[in-house]
């Protein structure tokens, strides 16, 4: 039925190409293209499958990302890449007509923010070449925004208070190690959190409003605030919602870890000079770090995320918490994976379904809570990431005056 491209061949890379690679009714063919080609045949060579095929390409580069589409001829590209590079390839995705799909927005370079304002600039281009753009169809953002668009369409005639909870409980034994790209990571984490109320974005230190969340099948766990580029497009996209914050889990050891590679400059993303040459202290981290995608073998635990809710439905109050809980050692058994690249790579792959069996399918750039959810919520239980529900039950909040 398709044609795709994938561009990465990182862990969220590994499961996206996987699990394409078993939908053969819909993704006929398969590229795998990264910087590092070597890391492409691997994947392709564990899949087994003849569909499949790796090239190199640099995403930075529009006009070898223009060459590969003409050349390959694809339906749609699945962007599984840094973010750095979305812009990239959704110029080159505008030349050659092709459709669009990432998990995480773009953040330039040279500053630490992510915002969807890069992106949603392209909104009439893609409308006028009559392709489409599907925006952070990951888990978060991704399924957090589809829980949300379900609660709203079956449970709520209004939301007012949103709070998306993330907790990581696995245990890899490295001393410190990040889930998802490091660089990108450790920007994510130490620029300062921001949360949604009342009509205005407010701000607070990085890393220092924290509480308790109960999260299920793994008790209460101290979780952070901070800024998450879904509670941008969700708040615009459903404009009831009076405060909308985003929660994520992080242990002792780790925040330790990240105070001091913060106070002795490592992770700055400013160039210095090293024996006459430049490098950024934040590049060179992630150098020496473990790399994600090799931290699946010995994983044990689970994640949990999921939607805290709280609005009106009948002229009555009403809470909804939504959440999928994934053990890591069932994300090696299925795709010799993590469950963090799991979570993400597995919506990208049923996003990239619904495009091209045409169910979410619309010229222009979207997020993923303005389609219809149920088709991709009938499904996703089947893939791996099951969702469990509570209406009107206990929620973890009640700062909700």
């Amino acid at each position: 039925m398709a044609r795709i491209i994938i561009i990465g061949a990182g862990g969220v890379g590994n499961v996206v190409a996987k699990k394409c690679a078993r939908e053969k009714d819909i993704f006929e063919e398969i590229m795998i293209a990264s910087r590092t080609k070597a890391k492409c045949d691997a994947i392709a060579k564990e899949t087994g499958e003849e569909h499949i095929t790796t090239a190199q390409v640099d995403a930075d580069k529009v006009p070898e990302l223009i060459k590969l589409f003409n050349d390959y001829k694809p339906d749609m590209v699945i962007n599984v890449a840094l973010p750095y590079q979305d812009l990239p390839i959704m110029d080159a995705c505008l030349e050659t007509g092709v459709h669009y799909l990432d998990t995480a927005n773009y953040e330039p370079k040279d500053e630490a923010k992510f915002e969807y304002s890069w992106q949603w600039a392209y909104k009439d281009k893609f409308e006028k070449a009559g392709i489409m753009a599907l925006l952070g169809c990951g888990f978060d953002p991704g399924m957090t925004g589809i829980y949300t668009a379900y609660a709203q369409k079956h449970h709520f005639d209004e939301i007012h208070y949103l709070d998306i909870v993330d907790c990581n409980a696995g245990d890899h034994g490295k001393a410190f190690a990040t889930n998802f790209n490091p660089e990108i990571n450790i920007r994510e984490i130490t620029q300062k959190g921001r949360y949604w109320q009342d009509g205005r974005w407010r701000e607070v230190g990085p890393l220092s409003v924290h509480r308790p969340v109960d999260y299920p099948n793994i008790g209460p766990r101290e979780s952070y605030l901070l800024y998450h580029e879904e509670l941008e497009s969700l708040v615009k996209n459903i404009p009831t919602i009076k405060r909308a914050r985003f929660w994520m889990t992080f242990s002792e050891e780790y925040i330790t870890h990240l105070r001091v590679l913060q106070d002795v400059g490592m992770t700055s993303i400013d160039p210095i000079n090293y024996q006459g040459m430049e490098i950024v202290p934040l590049q060179f981290l992630k150098a020496v770090l473990p790399e994600p995608s090799e931290l699946g073998e010995n994983y044990t635990g689970e994640t949990s995320i999921g939607c805290q809710i709280r609005g009106i439905k009948d002229d009555r109050e009403r809470t909804y918490y939504i959440w999928n809980n994934c053990k890591h050692q069932d994300a090696w058994r299925d795709v010799r994976g993590q469950g963090v690249s799991y979570t993400t790579g597995v919506p990208a792959m049923l996003g990239a379904k619904m495009m091209v069996t045409g169910k979410w399918m619309k010229p222009g750039v979207w997020n993923v809570e303005e389609f219809d959810p149920d088709p991709f919520m009938d499904e996703i239980g089947r893939y791996g990431l099951p969702w469990n529900e509570i209406v009107d039950g206990k929620l973890a909040f009640n700062d909700y005056d």
